[in-house]
C-alpha cells in the first residue's frame, strides 16, 4: 500500500515562502554573490520539510516506524502512560531527516496526553520524560495497546498532531509533525518481537520495527 503525500509538508510553506522571498529580493538587489547564503539557507528548509511517499507494509500483525531517524533506545521499561511494563523502541530524528510522523499501527486512539516540559537535546534518554511531548494511546482491533510519543528536541519548539481520542487511524497514515529535530517513542505490549536493532537507521511508514507474537 502506498501513502500519497505532496513532496513538501504543508507545515514549512511559510517557512519555504520566506526563505524563497529573502534569497530572490536579496538576488536581485545586492546580486548573486551576496545571495548566497540565502539560497543554501533555502535548499536546507526545502530538504528539511521534504514529505515524500512510503510503501506501507501489507502485513498483519506489524509495527510500522513512525518516523525517520535512529534506533536510540530499545529494551523493556515502564510505560509512563498505560502504568504497565513495556518494550519501547526510541527513533531520534536530527535536522536532515523527514520530520513527518506516521501512525505505527491501524487502531482506535483511546485517549491522548499532552505534557509541558524542557527541550534537552532528545537524544538522551531523560528527553522521554522531562521534554515537550503528545503521546496517543491506539488499540489494535486484535486488543493491542500501543503508545506513540512525540517527543520535543533542543531546538524543537512545535509538535503538531492533527488526530483525537475516538478516531480511527490507518497504519502508516501521517498524523503529525515536529519542526527542527527530536525524537519518538514508541511503547509495546511485552509479546512484541523487535525487529530492529540499536544504531539502525528506519524509514518513517515504510519500515516495520516490531511485529505482536502469539
Amino acid at each position: 500500500m502506498e501513502n500519497k503525500y505532496p513532496i513538501l509538508a504543508r507545515e514549512g510553506r511559510w517557512h519555504i515562502a520566506l526563505a524563497a522571498s529573502a534569497a530572490l529580493a536579496v538576488h536581485y538587489f545586492a546580486g548573486p554573490l551576496w545571495a548566497v547564503p540565502f539560497w543554501i539557507v533555502l535548499v536546507f528548509i526545502l530538504q528539511f520539510f521534504r514529505d515524500p511517499p512510503r510503501q506501507i507494509p501489507d502485513t498483519p500483525g506489524v509495527v510500522i516506524c513512525p518516523a525517520d531517524g535512529k534506533v536510540i533506545a530499545l529494551g523493556e521499561v515502564e510505560d509512563p502512560y498505560l502504568k504497565r511494563p513495556a518494550k519501547r523502541v526510541s527513533v531520534f530524528m536530527n535536522v536532515f531527516n523527514v520530520h513527518s510522523n506516521r501512525i505505527p499501527v491501524t487502531g482506535t486512539i483511546k485517549e491522548q496526553w499532552y505534557r509541558p516540559g524542557k527541550f534537552v537535546n532528545a537524544a538522551l534518554d531523560k528527553a522521554s520524560l522531562d521534554n515537550e511531548r503528545n503521546a496517543l494511546w491506539i488499540r489494535t482491533e486484535q486488543g493491542q495497546d500501543v503508545v506513540v510519543v512525540q517527543v520535543a528536541g533542543l531546538i524543537a519548539r512545535r509538535i503538531l498532531c492533527y488526530v483525537k481520542p475516538g478516531e480511527r487511524v490507518e497504519c502508516g497514515a501521517r498524523y503529525g509533525f515536529i519542526r527542527f529535530g527530536s525524537r519518538v517513542d514508541v511503547y509495546l505490549p511485552l509479546n512484541a518481537k523487535f525487529e530492529v536493532s540499536l544504531g539502525d537507521s528506519v524509514k518513517g511508514a515504510s519500515d516495520v520495527i516490531a511485529r505482536f507474537t502469539p
